[in-house]
C-alpha cells in the first residue's frame, strides 16, 4: 500500500514538473501531432529577429517545388542585397552563388545579404517577397505575425508569437522533409570561408537536429530548436533570453523535459498547439537594456559611467576645497604655491642674527685623514699663498663657518620632487561596441 502511494506521488511529481520561468515566451510540442508539452505566454508578440530566415527558407521552398527557381540556379548581389549589415556572406556588387548554396549559408550563417539575395530572386524584388511570406503565414495560420523584411533585422512592425514559430516549425518538417540536412549542419564552406552555426544544441544536445536562432537587442536571444530520439521529435520554441548560452540552456532543459516527461502527457491527454485558446496576449516589447551584448544597453551603461565620473569629479574637488582651507586655517600657514627660502645664520657680535650662534672652529695641528686614508693637506696660514699659485686659492675652514648657512648660497632650488605639481588628468578609455547583427 505504502509502495503505491510512493509510485503515485513520484507520478504527480513528475507530471507537475515543468522548466523554470524564463524572460519571454516559451513553447515545448511533439512536432509529428503538435501536441503541447509545455507552454508560458505563448500568445504574447515579439520580434523574431532571424527566425524569420525559417519563412524565408519556407518561401523559397514553395518556389522550388513550383518551378520558379532551381538548387542549381545562379543568383546575384544586388546593391541592396550589398547594403545590408552584418551578419552577411559580404559578396561584391555582381557576386553570385548558386540557389543550394545560399539557402544553406541563410540557415547556418544567417546572412542578411543572402536573406535579399534569395528574396530578389524568388519574387523580383524585396517588397515582393514580403508579401509572399505574409500570404503564407495567413496560409498556415499565424494569426499574429508580420513581416516586414526577409532577414529579421529591426522593424517595429515586424512581430511573431511562439506558437506561429511553432505552426511554421511544423510546416517545414512536415511539408519538406527533404530539406532536413539544412537545418542540422553545424557549418557550411564556400571557397576558404568556414560558416560555423549560432545553433548552440547542434553542439550540446544528444539528439539535437536544427533549427534556427535569432538576435537583436529588441527581441533578446530567440531560438526554435528541435531533437529527435527513438522517433520522437520535439521543437522548442524559446523567445527573449538574455545571452546565447543561457537561450541554448532553456531550450535543452525543455526539450528534456519533453522527452522525459511526454509519456504523461499521452496518458492523460493535452491540447495541440492549433486546438489550445488562443490568449489575447501582450504587444512585443524591447528587451534591449537586459540582454548581454556591449551594443544593446550602450545609452544605458554610458549614462551610469558619465554619472559615476561627475560623482568622482566632484568628490575631488570637495577634497581639494577641505585641504585648501585646512591649510588656510593654521596660523603661520604659507599661501599654496609659494616657495619659502631656507633661513640663514649671520655671525655678529659673537650670537646669531637668527638666535642660533655658530661655535667658532679653531684649526691646529695636522689635519685630519682623508676618506681613502691619505692625510688631506692642512689650511695654509694666513697670508700664505698656495703651491698652485695659478689656480684659485680655497677660502680656510674657519672662514667658510663664518659665511652664511656654511657657504649655502640663499634662496636655493627646491628639488623637483618638492615642486607644486600639475593636476593629472583621468584617462579615458574608448567604448567599444558592436552592431546588432540578427544573429
Amino acid at each position: 500500500m505504502r509502495a503505491g502511494r510512493f509510485l503515485a506521488a513520484i507520478a504527480m511529481m513528475l507530471l507537475l514538473a515543468v522548466p523554470p520561468a524564463s524572460a519571454g515566451p516559451t513553447l515545448l510540442f511533439d512536432a509529428a501531432d503538435g501536441r503541447v508539452i509545455y507552454a508560458e505566454d505563448i500568445d504574447d508578440q515579439w520580434h523574431p529577429a532571424s527566425l524569420t530566415k525559417m519563412m524565408t527558407a519556407y518561401v523559397t521552398f514553395d518556389a522550388i517545388k513550383a518551378g520558379k527557381v532551381k538548387l542549381a540556379q545562379s543568383i546575384s548581389c544586388s546593391d541592396n542585397a550589398f547594403q545590408q549589415p552584418p551578419s552577411k556572406l559580404g559578396l561584391a556588387v555582381g557576386g553570385s552563388i548558386t540557389v543550394d548554396q545560399a539557402l544553406q549559408i541563410l540557415i547556418v550563417k544567417s546572412a542578411n545579404d543572402v536573406a535579399v539575395m534569395l528574396a530578389e530572386a524568388v519574387a523580383g524584388s524585396q517588397e515582393a517577397f514580403v508579401a509572399e511570406m505574409n500570404a503564407t503565414a495567413k496560409r498556415l495560420g499565424m494569426t499574429r505575425t508580420h513581416f516586414s523584411n526577409p532577414n529579421g533585422l529591426p522593424a517595429p512592425d515586424q512581430v511573431t508569437t511562439a506558437r506561429d514559430l511553432a505552426k511554421l516549425a511544423r510546416a517545414i518538417s512536415r511539408d519538406y522533409p527533404g530539406y532536413a540536412a539544412y537545418w542540422a549542419m553545424p557549418a557550411v564552406r564556400l571557397g576558404k570561408l568556414y560558416m560555423r552555426t549560432h545553433n548552440g544544441l547542434l553542439k550540446s544536445f544528444e539528439g539535437a537536429d536544427g533549427m534556427k536562432t535569432g538576435f537583436i537587442c529588441d527581441s533578446g536571444f530567440n531560438v526554435v530548436g528541435s531533437a529527435t530520439r527513438d522517433g520522437r521529435k520535439m521543437v522548442a520554441v524559446v523567445l527573449g533570453e538574455r545571452s546565447s548560452p543561457e537561450r541554448t540552456l532553456r531550450a535543452a532543459s525543455l526539450l528534456e523535459h519533453g522527452f522525459q516527461n511526454s509519456g504523461w502527457k499521452e496518458l492523460f491527454g493535452a491540447q495541440t498547439i492549433d486546438t489550445m485558446p488562443v490568449a489575447e496576449g501582450r504587444q512585443a516589447i524591447s528587451v534591449r537594456d537586459d540582454v548581454t551584448s556591449w551594443d544593446c544597453g550602450r545609452q544605458k551603461r554610458l549614462a551610469a559611467r558619465e554619472a559615476r565620473a561627475k560623482a568622482r569629479a566632484e568628490a575631488r574637488a570637495k577634497a581639494k576645497e577641505q585641504a585648501k582651507q585646512a591649510a588656510a586655517a593654521k596660523p603661520g600657514a604659507a599661501q599654496p604655491g609659494a616657495v619659502t627660502e631656507p633661513a640663514t645664520s649671520v655671525k655678529v657680535g659673537g650670537s646669531s642674527a637668527a638666535g642660533n650662534a655658530k661655535p667658532k672652529v679653531k684649526v691646529t695641528g695636522t689635519a685630519p685623514a682623508a676618506p681613502n686614508g691619505d692625510t688631506a693637506p692642512a689650511v695654509p696660514p694666513a697670508g700664505t699663498k698656495p703651491a698652485n699659485s695659478g689656480a684659485a686659492a680655497a677660502p680656510p675652514a674657519a672662514v667658510v663657518n663664518k659665511l652664511p648657512n656654511n657657504g649655502a648660497v640663499s634662496g636655493a632650488v627646491l628639488p623637483e620632487s618638492m615642486k607644486p605639481q600639475a593636476p593629472q588628468r583621468p584617462t579615458v578609455r574608448p567604448v567599444t561596441t558592436f552592431a546588432e547583427d540578427g544573429q
